[in-house]
């Protein structure tokens, strides 16, 4: 089949590194960051922002009435999806670290469509939302029980300081009109209860045999209310299963969303045939009674989920589960990926000899070459791009690095406001102020809400901007004749040329090739200036030349 390439635009494979530049985009190196416009809801202030790579703001939502609550998502079809709080104005019986209040969804065009309140004396939102391909919400909150409540549960009585316990529980919310929702599906930790602490309580076990169960005597915050403090939530479509992040045991945990509600509350159905209790659960098998300190592999972790955001399931990561483990030592934080073992005969995650799941160990994992400066010990995400970069967001002191499968960073973002007020570019901003950001999320270009969009910048959230930012950048389409690198035939079928005779690189030149799905087809060094590239295996479509030598990329596409 033959195919036909156009060349489209040619960007200098430069890294830009702006040294006035303190706050907003650091540093950017455009010819190996991952396209795309980064979606944030800073803290201490109500709007969402949707920004391009250079800082600039190309959309904004949202009112004076809420602040981050805290998650925000795009959906395909461009409606936004967020939590929102009034902090203890929402709820002062139920209020600690992430508490929300309600959930808003916002047209493109900013209208506010629906805001539905779950909140009350007894229960409350809190941290994050999963956004399910139907429409509906998947949602975490607390539920308040009494003392006499979590004793009668085999809770120790000694270990209730706050003279409550808030165990989490999981709510799917059909949207119904502007304001109201429909309760479609529940899931509630408080149903999956083990304890060895009192023998006369029916959920008296021993805990290590039961590591389905949860120990409600395990504690690790001294008593807290908010027990477990869930801090993220992914529904995987395929699976059908739910995956927690809960950094008061420092494990992840999966749940079988195919129950129905009645199943989720009992040990049986779905189609892991175990109704609500845990399907897998990793990070720390101490809290489960079958693992020593030394096995335990996540420290106060954030955003667990399944690496989708736009990848393929061809794509070398799709289905893994990643994480940002905040804790892991004293003074730096580890990004990392998981291989869950499932297997999808017995549809069930494999437990090992030692009675625990796998992974002994982390599939991939990331530290700062300078470890201290990336650290955050709240907040904080990580997510696995199309072109294989990893995209981190150090939450507490707003600083987002994306790096590439080698750990080059290549683009670098720090967020510019002083709790909530903007601040002028080449404003160091101290490390004791807030400038809190739950997440950072990038869509490509290509993801369907962008489709007909209008993506004009409109400004940028730091004052006294650095308008030269992408001024550095060759995207015309008549600046291709100033680049003395020649690329054809146009069209090919089974070869492709590259005659680099007119740039002198006595070191040679390292030559890439990427599709649009963001994988790599092609890596060489050479020493000759004609090259020549075997093409008959590539498909027709959409290709990014890279030329490592201080020259030029070119975008070829069908």
């Amino acid at each position: 089949m033959k195919k036909h390439i156009a060349l489209l635009f040619a960007c200098l494979a430069l890294s830009f590194v702006w040294g006035q530049n303190t706050v907003g985009v650091v540093s950017h190196n455009p010819s190996k960051a991952q396209a795309g416009y980064n979606l944030i809801f800073p803290h201490n202030q109500p709007y969402t922002y949707l920004l391009d790579n250079c800082g600039q703001i190309v959309k904004q939502w949202g009112d004076e009435i809420y602040d981050p609550g805290n998650a925000a998502y795009l959906h395909t079809n461009g409606n936004l999806y967020r939590c929102g709080t009034r902090y203890a104005l929402s709820n002062p019986q139920i209020n600690a670290g992430g508490g929300g209040e309600v959930i808003d969804i916002w047209s493109w065009e900013g209208e506010l469509l629906w805001r539905y309140a779950y909140n009350s004396p007894t229960y409350r939102l809190h941290h994050d939302i999963a956004v399910m391909p139907n429409g509906n919400i998947l949602a975490i909150a607390w539920e308040k029980k009494t003392v006499g409540q979590a004793i009668a549960a085999g809770r120790d009585p000694d270990n209730l300081p706050q003279g409550s316990l808030w165990p989490d529980h999981i709510v799917e919310l059909e949207p119904v009109g502007s304001n109201e929702a429909n309760i479609v599906w529940e899931w509630y930790a408080w149903d999956h209860l083990v304890q060895d602490f009192d023998s006369t309580k029916d959920n008296y076990g021993v805990v290590a045999d039961h590591p389905e169960l949860i120990n409600i005597n395990y504690d690790t915050h001294d008593g807290a209310a908010d027990w477990l403090h869930m801090n993220s939530i992914d529904y995987h479509p395929t699976l059908d299963q739910i995956v927690l992040s809960v950094p008061f045991f420092n494990e992840i945990w999966i749940i079988d969303h195919s129950t129905t509600t009645e199943e989720a509350a009992s040990h049986m159905g779905g189609r892991g045939r175990r109704g609500g209790d845990l399907l897998y659960r990793w990070g720390n098998a101490a809290a489960y009674d079958r693992g020593a300190a030394n096995t335990q592999r996540l420290y106060f972790q954030h955003d667990a989920h399944w690496l989708d955001i736009e990848l393929t399931p061809e794509h070398p990561d799709y289905g893994k589960i990643g994480v940002f483990n905040n804790r892991f030592a004293e003074n730096y934080s580890m990004v990392n990926t998981i291989i869950p073992p499932f297997d999808s005969t017995t549809w069930s995650y494999l437990l090992t000899d030692k009675g625990t799941w796998g992974p002994n160990l982390y599939d991939w994992y990331y530290t700062s070459p300078e470890r201290e400066d990336f650290y955050s010990d709240i907040l904080s995400n990580m997510q696995r791009l199309p072109n294989g970069n990893t995209l981190m967001t150090a939450g507490r002191s707003g600083y987002v690095r994306e790096i590439t499968p080698m750990g080059e960073t290549v683009w670098e973002y720090k967020l510019p406001l002083n709790a909530g007020i903007p601040v002028s570019q080449g404003t160091t901003i101290p490390a004791s102020v807030n400038t809190f950001l739950f997440r950072m999320k990038r869509y490509t270009p290509n993801y369907p809400a962008f489709i007909g969009k209008d993506l004009t910048p409109s400004g940028y959230l730091e004052l006294e901007p650095n308008t030269e930012l992408c001024g550095q950048w060759v995207s015309l389409e008549d600046e291709l004749t100033q680049l003395p690198i020649h690329i054809g035939p146009n069209p090919f079928t089974d070869q492709l040329t590259l005659d680099l005779s007119e740039v002198v690189s006595p070191k040679g030149y390292e030559i890439e090739v990427w599709n649009a799905k963001g994988e790599r087809v092609y890596q060489f060094r050479h020493n000759e200036s004609r090259i020549s590239l075997h093409t008959q295996a590539w498909e027709a479509g959409i290709y990014l030349i890279r030329i490592n030598h201080r020259t030029s990329m070119k975008l070829l596409r069908q």
